[in-house]
């Protein structure tokens, strides 16, 4: 269900995300729309995309998309659990409801490979303060 929601809500999701800049396709009530995806987790996508007044905001939207480094296309349906409007964008947060098995393996090696990846990053750059 869609609903208005303040900044502070977007902190609601439990599962572990990553961060990523990749663009896809959403299709809302059979239009496709380009959208942003800002973060990515095993169950669902924080994106943004320029508001489109003409098109009400759908519960479930289908996806297309390709995680980077992977060569696959993924589409999946999605359930917006919140919309938020701006000036000029709108960013949801999506929940995945349907995918094929293989995307879903796919999607939870991608999200933990990549958080492995940072969290060495952030190790290895950490700043020592001397005492």
């Amino acid at each position: 269900m869609s609903h208005q929601s303040s900044w502070i809500d977007l902190e609601r999701r439990r599962d572990p995300r990553v961060r990523l800049e990749m663009f896809l396709t959403q299709y809302v009530q059979d239009h496709p729309m380009r959208s942003l995806a800002v973060n990515v987790s095993d169950t669902g996508l924080f994106v943004q995309k320029l508001i489109e007044p003409t098109v009400r905001p759908p519960t479930i939207v289908g996806l297309e998309f390709e995680l980077p480094g992977t060569g696959e296309i993924i589409w999946a349906s999605a359930e917006s659990r919140f919309d938020s409007f701006g000036d000029y964008f709108q960013v949801s947060g999506l929940r995945f409801v349907g995918m094929a098995r293989k995307h879903e393996r796919l999607l939870r090696d991608f999200v933990s490979e990549k958080r492995l990846r940072d969290l060495r990053w952030v190790r290895h750059n950490r700043m020592v303060v001397p005492s």
